[in-house]
């Protein structure tokens, strides 16, 4: 008799047959650093890629599915929002559906989506609640909204890595992103209590914290004189005297999904280069 197949649509694995495809889940995959980690995820240590983008970049998501067929790796990117409730039930159906149980090896957080404002302003920078809660939804909630739906669904292979992503400001502060340090600050907060309970079956739950990179939504807000003089300041004050890559944070990460990094649980792994360490001399010695 037949063995009846799994919710993914294959037969139970028997002794000696190769370990079945594992697949890194990104959101935000089709620009920036979610592009950028899907495509070196897939090279090293050779992920298939189950990513959700909400559309607005649709030449490079193109161009990722071309880059990561030529590695060899499966690709299927959902266009959705990814921020809700709702979108994490639905996007992990799919992904079962695609990927079967147990094949989530890594899940990075890299939503972007955030306001910018102040919160006691009259003007139209005011943070007004549907801003608040749409922020809160996309850098902070959905992490938890997609960690729960993977577990519901047994979607995580065993030694899961699951990554949200920080920036320097829980460090320093820039007057108009109160609203992104209080979303990440809670990010980092769910990644110490996720990383508690899912540590004990063997899961690991960290934050990548990282400086600014040159990224498509970065070029689209900026004119090009405006992104040179943010180049040159922060030449100034990164000890490297440049910004920091797309590529040395995707290849980073890499190193994160690796055996090697099996024991970072519950980390706000520090990866900004020393970025906010001139500051204060940068004020007092211009």
């Amino acid at each position: 008799m037949k063995e009846p197949p799994t919710a993914g649509g294959s037969a139970p694995a028997r002794e000696g047959d190769p370990p079945p495809p594992a697949w890194a889940l990104i959101l935000g995959a089709s620009s920036g650093s979610g592009a950028a980690i899907a495509e070196a995820v897939a090279r090293k240590p050779g992920l298939d890629i189950f990513g959700v983008h909400r559309g607005r970049y649709p030449d490079t998501a193109r161009e990722l599915v071309a880059h990561v067929r030529e590695l060899g790796r499966d690709i299927h990117l959902r266009q959705a929002d990814a921020s809700t409730p709702e979108a994490a039930e639905a996007g992990a159906d799919e992904l079962l559906q695609r990927a079967g149980p147990r094949s989530v090896k890594l899940f990075v957080h890299a939503i972007a989506g955030a306001s910018v404002g102040r919160f006691l302003s009259e003007g139209p920078d005011r943070l007004h609640p549907r801003r608040i809660q749409r922020t809160f939804d996309c850098m902070a909630h959905s992490f938890v909204y997609w960690t729960q739906a993977l577990v519901r669904r047994d979607l995580l292979a065993p030694e899961a890595r699951l990554l949200g992503l920080q920036n320097p400001l829980d460090e320093t502060h820039l007057g108009n992103t109160g609203l992104i340090s209080a979303a990440k600050a809670s990010l980092e907060m769910y990644v110490r209590h996720l990383a508690m309970e899912l540590g004990p079956q063997g899961h690991r739950v960290n934050l990548l914290k990282f400086g600014t990179v040159m990224t498509p939504a970065l070029r689209h807000v900026y004119s090009p004189e405006a992104l040179a003089r943010l180049e040159a300041r922060h030449a100034a004050m990164t000890p490297a005297g440049r910004m920091a890559t797309l590529d040395e944070v995707a290849r980073f990460v890499t190193v994160l999904a690796g055996d090697d990094a099996a024991w970072f649980n519950g980390a706000t792994i520090d990866f900004t280069g020393g970025m906010t360490l001139k500051l204060l001399d940068l004020v007092l010695n211009p």
